[in-house]
C-alpha cells in the first residue's frame, strides 16, 4: 500500500499507462500475426499490404515507448525477410 500522496499518484499513473500500453501492444501483435498468416498462406498482394500495416504498428509502438526501438526493428526485419522469401518463391 502506498504511504505517500506521491506514491498514490504514481500508482494511478502507472495503471493508466498499463491500460494504454496493453491496447497498443495487443493491436500490434494482432497486425504482426495477421501479416505472418498471410505470408504463410502465400497471398502476395494481401501479405504486402498487411506487412506494411504491421510495420506501421511496430513503429507506432516504438515511438510511444510500448516496445523498444531495437525490438521493433528486429520484428520488422523478420517480417520483411519472410515477405522477401515469398516474393522470390512467386517469381
Amino acid at each position: 500500500m502506498a504511504n505517500t500522496h506521491a506514491a498514490e499518484k504514481a500508482i494511478r499513473q502507472s495503471a493508466r499507462r498499463r491500460v494504454r500500453n496493453r491496447v497498443i501492444r495487443s493491436t500490434t501483435r494482432t497486425d504482426v500475426k495477421n501479416a505472418n498468416a498471410l505470408i504463410a498462406a502465400g497471398d502476395l498482394a494481401a501479405s504486402e499490404k498487411a506487412t506494411l500495416e504491421a510495420i506501421s504498428a511496430l513503429d507506432r509502438s516504438a515511438r510511444k515507448g510500448v516496445i523498444k526501438r531495437n525490438n521493433a526493428a528486429r520484428r520488422k526485419s523478420r517480417l520483411m525477410k519472410k515477405l522477401s522469401q515469398l516474393r522470390a518463391a512467386k517469381k
